[in-house]
């Protein structure tokens, strides 16, 4: 007769002498090892080792939760000194997903503590009209945050519009001096030395999604000091910056990108892979290292007849074959998703504090 559990199997009535072997067949792989038991004993217990394993999920709505309530904290402390975060929203035109952004991010403002403005245009504003409405706040001492909803209708000039945002009010860290300050190691002699392992008191706005990203890690014990990491993907709103910070954090760090060859064969060797190339399940479960973190910014959608809305969200991990392979992964929806908005009200409460 044979007893499991999760850790042992317990195999009865077989002498020890004949068991020099013992190949486990289910939809995972076991390798055993036997531990003799004195002749006396007709039982013997097999360690099990599994050769696969099941990633941990990277719960980015709880710990998104968390700073949340650490934010909420930290506005009300401010408001016993009279001072109120204030983050102004700024939206061009009816795009029905720039709509439903905007809400989720007043909603999260309130939630905090954070006052929110919202300013709302047609389609047919122009390029004059916006920038003056960006001077009017970059002048107002109730906001310490400006953040104009892309994409920008084809007719503005969407640099010249974030460029107008002062940098300290540019929460969403695009600003070209924000992202100079982040591309500078200050290795020289005589450079102020930033603290990288507390992002709130770098002096300067880090855009959402790349530090959300480092977020994850940092919170869920993942040390990055000396690891390889590799990010897909070298966009300016993420590949770039989080490579900057895993660099910041001491790791080494290789960027791959639509040119790059043998792509696979890079990506297995990280110890953390950050996926931010916006193709639905690309990386699959053979380009992963055994036991690596990924975070998987993606967010994709993909046809499915069965979703009750025709369709579900991936993203740019194959989630199901990775977690079979890697340590930690985030999942998509639920991962990097609720960091963003984080960040942003994070920033958002850091201009108030510098103001």
């Amino acid at each position: 007769s044979v007893e499991v559990s999760p850790t042992t199997i317990k195999i009865f009535r077989l002498k020890p002498a004949l068991l020099t072997s013992l190949a486990a067949t289910s939809s995972r792989a076991f390798v055993l090892s036997a531990r003799r038991s004195p002749p006396a004993v007709r039982n013997i217990a097999f360690q099990v080792t599994s050769r696969s394993m099941v990633a941990t999920d990277i719960d980015g709505k709880a710990i998104a939760a968390a700073i949340r309530q650490e934010i909420k904290d930290e506005v009300t402390a401010l408001k016993d000194q009279n001072k109120v975060p204030g983050l102004a929203v700024i939206l061009v035109g009816s795009r029905r997903d720039s709509q439903t952004y905007v809400r989720m991010k007043k909603k999260a403002c309130e939630e905090c503590g954070i006052a929110s403005f919202g300013f709302d245009y047609d389609e047919s504003v122009t390029q004059e009209e916006l920038l003056a409405k960006i001077a009017e706040l970059n002048a107002d001492p109730h906001v310490h945050g400006i953040l104009v909803q892309l994409p920008l209708p084809a007719h503005l000039d969407e640099n010249a519009v974030l460029d107008a945002v002062h940098l300290s009010k540019d929460v969403d860290g695009l600003h070209p001096l924000n992202t100079a300050s982040l591309c500078s190691t200050s290795t020289h002699v005589g450079a102020t030395k930033l603290n990288w392992k507390d992002l709130s008191s770098v002096p300067f706005h880090i855009a959402c999604t790349p530090q959300g990203c480092i977020e994850l890690l940092d919170r869920s014990g993942v040390e990055m000091e000396g690891k390889n990491a590799v990010v897909i993907g070298r966009s300016n709103l993420v590949g770039m910056p989080v490579a900057m910070l895993l660099m910041h954090r001491n790791a080494t760090v290789t960027i791959v990108h639509s040119r790059s060859q043998n792509v696979p064969d890079i990506v297995k060797r990280a110890d953390i892979v950050v996926a931010a190339v916006g193709r639905a399940e690309m990386v699959k479960a053979d380009w992963l290292k055994e036991g690596s973190v990924v975070i998987d910014v993606g967010i994709n959608s993909v046809d499915d007849p069965e979703a009750k809305r025709g369709y579900r969200l991936v993203g740019d991990v194959d989630y199901a074959s990775a977690k079979e392979v890697v340590g930690m992964i985030t999942p998509v929806p639920g991962g990097v998703g609720p960091m963003t908005i984080a960040m942003l009200l994070r920033n958002t409460l850091n201009g108030c504090r510098r103001a």
